[in-house]
């Protein structure tokens, strides 16, 4: 098992796979502008939200991931504008990317719809010293033999363009998106072996309802598809006084595969400052050799007016970070 990950890179390799599902996240709520460009702005104020996600501790070479975004409203263009950086290691494979975006906001019945593109870079580096094959020869220091020409013996890296679109609709009881990434399927060449960023399709949906006068229900879901697999997250989040929220969230691909289930808590540390925390708990064949998935992000929101031009008439964020 702890040559799961390269051999999974070994078998993107001998058929000219195309790229992973993105970076997986428990806390997904709580920062939309990781995953749709069309969600810039709609907090209102600068917002800026760092997320560290170590999965399946225990597990050599398992997935650890760093995210930060920010984002702000310009409220002059009638929009928003965001950047997001990505930094994702999985075994011998490591992506990072950089990327803007801008959204168009216009009123809409009760809430607001936003319209946005997003486009960047992505670097992905494969490490062929971390590769093991079942028919490779490793045994002697610094003699590395896959047995398959097409791998590197050593560290390459390849860096495309990526770009992205999305729709978000954001009311005081609803809010719903659906972005579309990686739209050209740019194709990372290393010396010996192409590497393709699949398109990949995100929808989510989410609803807030307040059970008293401190104590506000947020359900919300999000699927997540490269129309081969598709993974879903179904999330539970309750809300004291606006301040202290805490619910769990269930992961699967399907009817008959299960992936975790997480236990979400967090508290503001401040008026602009939120903190939130998920650890995972394996529920799939991995929970033999691995001790489950830590995730924290830290949210800052400057909750204060920036730029020119009119408020919109009515300021959602049931969010509340």
């Amino acid at each position: 098992m702890k040559y799961l990950t390269a051999l999974l890179v070994f078998a993107f390799a001998l058929s000219l796979a195309r790229a992973q599902q993105p970076a997986q996240y428990s806390l997904y709520m709580l920062n939309p502008m990781g995953w749709n460009p069309a969600y810039a702005g709609l907090d209102n104020s600068l917002s800026i939200t760092g997320v560290f996600r170590q999965q399946w501790t225990g597990l050599e070479g398992s997935p650890v991931t760093q995210n930060i975004s920010a984002h702000l409203p310009l409220y002059i263009l009638s929009g928003g504008f965001g950047i997001n950086v990505e930094n994702d290691e999985l075994g011998a494979e490591r992506w990072t990317s950089a990327t803007v975006a801008y959204n168009y906001q216009r009123e809409l019945g009760s809430g607001i719809l936003a319209i946005g593109a997003g486009g960047g870079m992505i670097q992905r580096l494969l490490d062929g010293s971390r590769i093991r094959t079942p028919d490779g020869s490793y045994f002697e220091p610094g003699n590395i033999n896959h047995g398959d020409p097409i791998l590197p013996l050593g560290q390459e890296t390849a860096t495309v363009p990526t770009f992205s679109a999305g729709v978000y609709y954001i009311s005081e009881w609803l809010e719903t998106g659906f972005s579309v990434r990686n739209i050209a399927e740019s194709k990372a060449q290393f010396s010996l072996l192409d590497l393709t960023l699949k398109r990949n399709f995100n929808f989510n949906l989410g609803f807030h309802f307040d059970v008293s006068n401190s104590l506000s229900l947020h359900p919300s879901a999000l699927v997540r598809s490269d129309l081969t697999q598709t993974q879903v997250d179904f999330s539970v989040i309750l809300r004291y006084n606006d301040n202290i929220f805490t619910g769990a969230s269930f992961r699967g691909y399907n009817t008959v595969s299960t992936d975790a289930l997480a236990i979400l808590a967090g508290f503001k540390l401040s008026e602009k400052l939120t903190l939130a925390y998920a650890y995972d708990l394996t529920l799939s064949d991995l929970n033999t050799v691995s001790n489950g998935s830590h995730e924290i992000a830290l949210n800052f929101n400057l909750n204060k007016r920036i730029g020119a031009g009119r408020l919109p008439p009515i300021i959602y964020n049931p969010r509340s970070l």
